[in-house]
C-alpha cells in the first residue's frame, strides 16, 4: 500500500496544476521566465529525480522513521500567552513560534498530516503539533521561505489567514497565496535584501541557494529566500531550505551577528547537498552568519531523504562539542529563550536504542 500510494502520488504531483498568470518580476534573480540563484548549484535534475522518486518509495523506511512515539510538549494559548518576550517554540520540521516584542509570529506553518499535495498520501508526521490550529494565538505575521510542500501547505495557510493580517513571502509565493484567496491586501513579497518593518520588527529576505515549484517539472516559478529579522534587541536567522553557498557570510556581515540561528539540519543526501546542507555545512554556515546559538530545525517531523531519522541531531550533537558551537535542540513545544542558553539534550535517544550509523561516538559521550 506504501508503495501504491507513492506512485499515484508521484502522479499527482507531474500533473499538477500549472502556476497562473505571472507577472514578470523586477529582480536580478528572474530572467527567463524563472528565478536563478546566483550560481548555478549541483543538483538532480529531470529524471534523475524520477530516479530519486523511485528510490525513495522502494527504500527501506526501518530506520528513517522513529520505532515509537516521540514525546512532544503540549502547549496552551494560556501557557503562550503568560509565556515571557522571546520564547520560541518549534513546532515540528520548520514551523516556528516566536514571541517577540510582545506578538507572535510564525515561520513555514504546516499543521496537515502530510507533507504532500494530498493527505492520503505522501510523507507523515512523525509526531502531532504541540498545539492545534485553532487554539494559536492572533499572528502579527506568518513568514514564508519558499513553495515546497513541507513549508507551505495550502490547508493551514487557508486556516491561519483568519488570526493573521501579514504573509510575508519571497518574489511570486505571494501571487499562489492570492490564487488560493488569500486577500492580495495581506501578502508583502520581497526581492532579496529588501526590508520591510511590522510592529516595530525588521524582516529581511535574505539570500538562498535553493529551487521552487509544486510540480514535479516546474521550472523555478517563485523565489526562495532566508529571513534576518531583528527585534531592536535581538537578531534570528531562518534559513528555509538552502545549499551552503558564499551568501551566508555576507548575510553575517551584513545583518549579523545573530544571536540565533535556525538552520535546516535534516532531509539531506550528498546527491542534493546544492540544494540542503549536509551537517557539516550548517555548522559553517552557522559561522559565517557570526550565529552566537544554534537551533536545527527541518528534522524529526517527516521522512524526506534516506538518512536514519535521527542522524541530523545526533551528527549536531557531536559537530557542537567538537567546534565549541553552542547548541539548543528543544523537544517539539518545548521553549527556549532568547535571553537564556539551553544546552541541547538527547530528548529523541529511546532505551536501548543503537545510535545512528555513521556518527561519531562523541555523539554520546
Amino acid at each position: 500500500m506504501r508503495l501504491i500510494g507513492w506512485v499515484l502520488l508521484l502522479g499527482v504531483v507531474a500533473m499538477s496544476a500549472a502556476y497562473g498568470n505571472r507577472p514578470a518580476y523586477s529582480s536580478s534573480q528572474f530572467r527567463d521566465g524563472q528565478f536563478h540563484n546566483v550560481t548555478k548549484p549541483k543538483q538532480p535534475g529531470g529524471w534523475q529525480i524520477v530516479k530519486l522518486w523511485w528510490q525513495f518509495m522502494f527504500k527501506d523506511a526501518s530506520k528513517t522513521v522513529p520505532p515509537e512515539a516521540l514525546p512532544v510538549t503540549p502547549l496552551t494559548r494560556e501557557q503562550l500567552d503568560q509565556a515571557p518576550d522571546g520564547s520560541i517554540y518549534r513546532l515540528g520540521h520548520s514551523t516556528v513560534l516566536m514571541k517577540l516584542n510582545g506578538k507572535f509570529w510564525m515561520t513555514d506553518p504546516v499543521f496537515s498530516e502530510r507533507a504532500s499535495p494530498v493527505q492520503w498520501a505522501g510523507p507523515k508526521r512523525f509526531l502531532p503539533t504541540p498545539i492545534s490550529l485553532e487554539e494559536l494565538p492572533p499572528l502579527a505575521a506568518v513568514i514564508l521561505s519558499h513553495d515546497h510542500f513541507d513549508h507551505l501547505d495550502r490547508d493551514t495557510v487557508l486556516k491561519l489567514q483568519a488570526k493573521t493580517s501579514k504573509f510575508l513571502t519571497p518574489l511570486g509565493v505571494g501571487d499562489e497565496l492570492i490564487e488560493w484567496g488569500i486577500p492580495a491586501e495581506k501578502t508583502h513579497q520581497l526581492d532579496w535584501w529588501q526590508t520591510i518593518e511590522v510592529d516595530g520588527i525588521q524582516f529581511t529576505a535574505t539570500p538562498a541557494q535553493h529551487f521552487s515549484g509544486r510540480s514535479l517539472f516546474a521550472k523555478n516559478p517563485t523565489l526562495w529566500a532566508s529571513w534576518s529579522i531583528y527585534t531592536g534587541t535581538h537578531r534570528i536567522f531562518f534559513s528555509g531550505d538552502t545549499g551552503y553557498f558564499d551568501g551566508f557570510a555576507e548575510i553575517g556581515r551584513r545583518h549579523g551577528p545573530f544571536d540565533l540561528t535556525l538552520l535546516e539540519a535534516g532531509a539531506y543526501d550528498k546527491q542534493w547537498q546544492g540544494v540542503h546542507m549536509l551537517p557539516e555545512q550548517v555548522m559553517q554556515a552557522h559561522k559565517d552568519l557570526r550565529g552566537d546559538w544554534l537551533l536545527p530545525i527541518h528534522n524529526a517531523t517527516f521522512d524526506l531523504a534516506f538518512h536514519a531519522w535521527d542522524e541530523p541531531m545526533e551528527k549536531m550533537l557531536a559537530l557542537s562539542a567538537q567546534h565549541g558551537v553552542r547548541l539548543t535542540m528543544p523537544r517539539i513545544g518545548e521553549p527556549v529563550r532568547l535571553d537564556r542558553y539551553q544546552a541541547a539534550q538527547p530528548w529523541w535517544r529511546f532505551k536501548h536504542q543503537p545510535r545512528s550509523s555513521n556518527v561519531p561516538a562523541t555523539a554520546t559521550s
